[in-house]
């Protein structure tokens, strides 16, 4: 069983991780590297996808300046 004081401190974890992860510094960074970059020449069905999910997520930018 978990103590209250290990899962305020695990609550509390988490929600640090939330925020970091949706700092804007952070998704500057991610976009940097190779593996969360988006190729120039991907078929259009999957920008269309793409762009959809950042409009489901809330991106400020709609397309996230893929094109």
């Amino acid at each position: 069983m978990m103590t209250r004081n290990k899962a305020e401190k695990e609550k509390r974890l988490a929600a640090e991780v939330r925020r970091q992860v949706g700092a804007k510094a952070m998704t500057r960074f991610l976009r940097t590297l190779p593996a969360f970059r988006i190729d120039a020449d991907i078929p259009d069905r999957f920008r269309d996808l793409l762009d959809r999910l950042d409009r489901a997520a809330g991106s400020p930018s709609g397309s996230s300046g893929r094109r």
